[in-house]
């Protein structure tokens, strides 16, 4: 359809893809060396700046690969969450990724067959499939990386300032998939439409007291009921830092618009009076 090509152009262009003339930029030509999503492709890229490629590397594979949590047989359910909660990262589902796929990785190591493998995952309602083709994109990422001259940081999971890394490189190329819970109940308003969702059942923030206001998420699904999946919290502060002047403007006017925007005038007063000006 055409309101969709237009809307993946202009995609395109907020994530710095593509030059005046409508081509790929030299940054979209690297970027298209990734069989991954842009937004992705450009969270990988960032990464690379705010040195913490080994990490979003990870995620990337994660995300990629089938998805690594299996359903629990009824009467399980809340076992199969106690296993889960053990990978859960205060961060979010990003982080958990990484805690699941390092913990699979050492626990591969330590065993002598595949058959421990499996049975590791089943004791933590998780997908062995899902986790080993994982590594195998993980695996074709590195190659990619090499191929093109990028560089690979040490890994660093863990740290605070690691984790603040993590969260810039995937705004870089997540700043459109922003969602803020309007009443406090995980009712998630999504920045760029009118659209409410809710966290999806396989969130470590699902049935849990702590519920954040502003998350990132990977995708919005509506068969799964209108759910959000793979969320990970923000502050206002740091998108703002990070999000592209012109895609904020371009933004439908809202509460959620409205509250940004206090975050603008109150970290630069005089640069937003400009802007208004302007």
């Amino acid at each position: 359809a055409p309101e969709s090509l237009m809307q993946a152009l202009e995609d395109l262009d907020y994530l710095a893809a593509l030059d005046n003339d409508g081509n790929l930029s030299e940054f979209g030509i690297i970027m298209s060396e990734f069989p991954l999503d842009p937004q992705l492709s450009k969270s990988i890229l960032a990464s690379c700046e705010f040195e913490c490629v080994d990490e979003m590397l990870t995620i990337a594979a994660m995300v990629t690969a089938p998805n690594c949590f299996l359903r629990a047989p009824p009467g399980t359910e809340e076992i199969a969450l106690t296993c889960w909660r053990k990978f859960s990262h205060p961060a979010g589902d990003h982080f958990t990724l990484i805690n699941i796929f390092n913990a699979f990785k050492e626990a591969s190591a330590n065993s002598a067959n595949q058959c421990n493998d499996e049975k590791w995952c089943r004791h933590y309602f998780l997908s062995c499939s899902a986790l080993k083709m994982a590594e195998i994109i993980r695996a074709e990422l590195v190659e990619i990386m090499k191929r093109i001259e990028l560089p690979i940081s040490e890994p660093d999971f863990g740290s605070k300032k690691n984790a603040l890394n993590i969260k810039k490189a995937l705004l870089s190329g997540y700043f459109m998939h922003i969602a803020r819970d309007v009443d406090g109940s995980g009712n998630y308003l999504m920045l760029t439409h009118r659209q409410v969702a809710q966290l999806h059942p396989f969130s470590s923030y699902y049935n849990t007291r702590r519920i954040p206001e502003w998350v990132l998420f990977h995708e919005f699904s509506i068969a799964d009921d209108n759910s959000i999946r793979v969320v990970s919290e923000i502050s206002p502060d740091l998108f703002m830092e990070l999000v592209p002047q012109y895609y904020f403007s371009n933004l439908p006017p809202s509460e959620n618009k409205d509250i940004l925007q206090e975050v603008i005038n109150h970290l630069s007063p005089v640069s937003s009076m400009k802007e208004e000006q302007k």
